[in-house]
């Protein structure tokens, strides 16, 4: 018998624990522009992000995190795509993104922590050191 309480998505206010403010007001996204945080000048990478729908409200993917944001503010009619761009930034810019709060953690090479949307973030992976398991001993011959 399947599990009827059982996750088939997961969205970013579960891996955080919380919503987001930007989820809610959309004057917190407006002034964004996206050429300005978008690193080369190039929006190409933007044109794949897209405004989706999550249980039931409008949502953008962060593939960072490989989680949904739902946005709970009413978007205006045809700007779904930009709005859905445009939290995303904040999102990422902001550090929220599940992947980036990783990154500190897990990152094995230098790169910028917010990635190329900040141009001020710091610099991390300098000095990476495996995760060890307390208790734990590789298997001889290994």
């Amino acid at each position: 018998m399947a599990d009827s309480t059982r996750t088939v998505s997961i969205d970013a206010e579960q891996l955080a624990g919380r919503r987001f403010p930007y989820q809610e007001d959309i004057s917190l996204v407006e002034g964004i522009d996206l050429m300005a945080a978008t690193p080369g000048d190039d929006l190409n990478w933007l044109e794949d992000i897209e405004m989706l729908t999550e249980d039931g409200y409008p949502a953008v993917f962060d593939r960072y995190s490989n989680s949904f944001l739902k946005i709970y503010f009413d978007v205006p009619s045809g700007r779904e795509n930009e709005i859905a761009r445009k939290v995303l930034v904040k999102h990422l810019q902001d550090g929220n993104s599940y992947g980036i709060t990783l990154k500190e953690i897990h990152c094995k090479f230098p790169q910028v922590e917010l990635g190329p949307w900040v141009a001020e973030s710091k610099t991390i992976g300098t000095d990476y050191k495996p995760p060890v398991l307390e208790g734990w001993e590789a298997p001889s011959g290994h």
